[in-house]
């Protein structure tokens, strides 16, 4: 998987906005590093990089003890992603992208947070938009690191939460700058062939992951990433589970897609589909209706066929419990 997402309960509900952000949203107070004053931006730097340096140690315990108490309770998730991510940042180098002060003191279900300069037409090249929900009231910093290592390039991008004068670990993000070797313009690229090709479904899948590649956070807006939303938009096909389920017909069952999206797997870029089950503790029959789910979304969507190498269908139950089935394009007849 090439995002790997660790935050406190509390903060993912309040970072998990739709990538666009929301339509309504009540704007908050932001800083960026220039408009901070240097105490400021010294102290929020030196505790990002500082764990930045934890995590390339695998120092998980020093980790912990700098998180806030309440992701400090429950660090299964941020000990994951740093595991995982074991050989991506041994040996590490960081370079800093960039730094950002939320000031989230008065709570709103909808906020938009603008940082930096804009104009007429928007973003700028060095502004932001983050979009946050529910967002527990405090004070906030994000930390956008860059690591170079031999593995390649990695965003290594913390959320960090003021207590008292101290800087705590919030929320983590670790996202490899490229799927399978290819970078966010590569795809860009092929999702511009697909759309003259009139493939408008590979087109989309591939926008939306040379948007993901594009920006660390995906609650994040800047510029490039709202010019290639802008782009997609023209193009988004109505039959794509996008912010809605989708029927899906298989032979006299129907099932309800809830997402799709690209997903590296082992070597391979290979088509991810989501759909609602009732329970999948009955693996016998979770996998048939996998297979089943397979095989009428290559029939539906044919044109998959030319950009993955091969399709995962997940059935996910009312818990969030999950059972995924992989078929190569080669074995879906």
């Amino acid at each position: 998987m090439n995002v790997v997402r660790s935050l406190t309960p509390a903060l993912w509900i309040a970072l998990s906005a739709v990538a666009l952000g929301p339509l309504y949203a009540r704007a908050q107070s932001c800083q960026t590093s220039s408009d901070l004053d240097d105490a400021t931006r010294g102290v929020v730097t030196a505790a990002g990089q500082r764990l930045f340096a934890m995590a390339t140690k695998g120092d998980v315990a020093s980790v912990r003890q700098n998180a806030i108490p309440s992701l400090a309770s429950d660090f299964s998730g941020i000990e994951a992603t740093i595991k995982d991510h074991e050989q991506d940042l041994a040996g590490a180098q960081a370079t800093l992208k960039g730094v950002f002060v939320l000031d989230g003191t008065t709570p709103s279900p909808h906020a938009e947070f603008y940082c930096g300069v804009f104009g007429k037409s928007g973003q700028t090249a060095n502004s932001a938009v983050f979009y946050l929900d529910n967002l527990p009231a405090g004070k906030y910093a994000v930390v956008l690191l860059d690591a170079s290592s031999a593995k390649g390039r990695t965003m290594f991008s913390l959320i960090l939460q003021q207590e008292g004068t101290d800087w705590k670990l919030g929320g983590l993000y670790v996202k490899a700058a490229q799927v399978a070797g290819h970078d966010s313009d590569w795809f860009l690229a092929r999702a511009r062939e697909y759309k003259t090709k009139g493939q408008m479904h590979n087109a989309w899948l591939f926008y939306t992951q040379a948007r993901l590649l594009t920006s660390p956070l995906p609650f994040m807006g800047t510029l490039a990433t709202d010019k290639i939303a802008d782009e997609a938009q023209s193009i988004q096909p109505a039959d794509l589970p996008v912010g809605k389920t989708i029927d899906l017909q298989a032979g006299t069952a129907s099932y309800k897609l809830i997402s799709m999206f690209p997903q590296i797997v082992g070597n391979d870029l290979d088509l991810i589909v989501k759909y609602q089950a009732a329970d999948v503790s009955n693996t016998n029959q979770a996998y048939q209706s996998n297979v089943a789910v397979i095989k009428a979304v290559a029939t539906k969507y044919p044109e998959v066929r030319d950009a993955f190498a091969a399709i995962v269908a997940r059935a996910v139950d009312p818990t969030g419990r999950d059972y995924g089935t992989l078929l190569a394009m080669k074995d879906i007849k």
